[in-house]
């Protein structure tokens, strides 16, 4: 069964989680803020996270951003922030769903199993393989000749659009569009920052992908 990580400073809420969690048959791992959430993250398998926003050392929405640039792991918002604009950002940088404080513990079980079928029923993402690159999609992992490179979101979902679209000229702009987002405001110049780092980050497989001047970038496999 899928393993829930609760973060929240107060005891009493983490305490009312696991009691209602545990008996549908997940386990139930703690946090009380955002940096010791981060901590508990990264040494243990996490299928879906419970956060709070409002909490000492690191609040909520940072944790989700900090999260966000390694993993598309489920997060749902547990809060007593109930004004519209909290509730869009929070989508808005990656959550999942948003449940505000008060709620029904029983709501919170439903919406777990929902986000996690919908999470987990999602059709298996391919793996991508060119030269000594491998990707795997669903798991979000990158090997070069065999060994784990560690790449942002960003990076990660340039590669794959890149491997997705082999031979094929984006500009710029397309890829801030496709990567980004549409309503991203920024430089184009942030496009040419991420490709160079993942280019740095590939060895020399990074030649693969290539500057087409005047242009853009593709990647290329024959190279």
């Amino acid at each position: 069964m899928a393993t829930i990580l609760i973060i929240d400073d107060e005891k009493e809420m983490r305490e009312l989680l696991r009691l209602y969690l545990e008996p549908e048959g997940f386990t139930c791992i703690e946090a009380d803020d955002g940096e010791a959430g981060l901590t508990q993250f990264g040494r243990r398998h996490v299928d879906l996270i419970l956060l709070d926003i409002m909490m000492p050392k690191l609040d909520g929405y940072r944790f989700c951003m900090h999260v966000r640039e390694r993993s598309q792991v489920p997060i749902i918002f547990l809060t007593a922030r109930s004004d519209e604009w909290d509730r869009v950002y929070g989508l808005k940088i990656g959550a999942d769903d948003y449940i505000v404080k008060p709620f029904s513990p029983n709501e919170v079980v439903a919406r777990v199993h929902a986000v996690l079928r919908r999470t987990k029923g999602a059709d298996a993402a391919p793996q991508y393989e060119a030269g000594p690159i491998v990707v795997d999609e669903k798991a979000r992992k990158v090997t070069v000749n065999g060994k784990p490179v560690l790449l942002t979101l960003k990076e990660f979902e340039l590669l794959v659009l890149f491997l997705k679209h082999r031979g094929q000229v984006f500009t710029r702009e397309q890829l801030l569009d496709r990567v980004w987002g549409i309503h991203y405001v920024g430089s184009t110049r942030t496009v040419d920052t991420h490709i160079k780092t993942l280019r740095i980050k590939l060895g020399e497989a990074g030649q693969l992908i290539q500057t087409v001047w005047g242009v853009g970038y593709k990647f290329d496999e024959t190279v």
